[in-house]
């Protein structure tokens, strides 16, 4: 059985050649732990792919620390594809999301968890940030153009912590790049809804961020028409009855 099944809550933390932040992510992860108040909770790393040491730190944390587990790609399948396999192998009623960066606090998934009972995407935005102008402007651009082509409501999709009920979750249909259209994807299901919190930012005290132009501003533009394209074509289906259940 899935060792995630147990638990209520997965907190989902997806790792790419972050072998200076995995000491910390899992020391303060493992504090969470200790205040959540959402009592049943684990941690699944997603390594993806890795070319440092990170997942032997990975595997070095886990066999240190309990309601602690990993999953190592073959090979790099991109953010996108971590938190898919992420939410793939997760059993729980809930999942959440945390870079390894810890640009964010897993503290503040305290703020979120009173609303994921009535809301199936609770999600961050990041307040006072701690980026520097050039990231920043980037990411409003990218943004706003996004805003106005799903028109969701989302004011910062990019923030990395977010909670989603995992039945929703693994109904959101993934391709490179749609890690940033959660909001917009969630909401195409039926019931879909969100709430968003403000909730700290910090800066990157180890590691570069793999972001660049290309990934932060021109991919976001052009995955906008891919959203646009499958949004016309998102099916949606309610079972009226079935004798499936013994």
């Amino acid at each position: 059985m899935n060792k995630t099944a147990n638990y209520r809550f997965t907190i989902l933390s997806p790792v790419f050649n972050e072998e200076g932040n995995i000491a910390r992510l899992a020391s303060e992860l493992d504090a969470f732990l200790k205040v959540s108040i959402e009592p049943s909770v684990c941690v699944l790393f997603v390594n993806d792919g890795s070319a440092d040491a990170s997942l032997e730190l990975i595997k070095k944390e886990c066999a240190q620390r309990e309601h602690f587990y990993y999953l190592s790609l073959a090979k790099r399948s991109g953010l996108s594809g971590a938190i898919k396999a992420g939410f793939d192998y997760c059993c729980s009623e809930y999942v959440g999301y945390i870079d390894a960066d810890l640009q964010t606090a897993p503290e503040d998934f305290n703020l979120l968890l009173p609303h994921i009972s009535e809301y199936p995407l609770v999600m961050g935005i990041r307040a006072n940030r701690k980026d520097s102008a050039w990231k920043n402007f980037q990411s409003k651009f990218a943004n706003g153009f996004r805003k106005m082509f799903t028109h969701d409501g989302a004011i910062d999709t990019g923030c990395p912590l977010k909670i989603l009920r995992t039945e929703y979750a693994k109904r959101i249909p993934m391709f490179t790049g749609m890690h940033r259209f959660f909001p917009a994807l969630i909401q195409l299901q039926q019931g879909g809804k969100m709430m968003q919190i403000p909730v700290r930012h910090f800066p990157r005290t180890a590691g570069v961020s793999k972001y660049n132009v290309w990934n932060r501003l021109i991919g976001p533009m052009k995955d906008c028409f891919a959203y646009r394209w499958m949004k016309k074509r998102y099916i949606n289906y309610s079972v009226g009855e079935d004798n499936l259940q013994s």
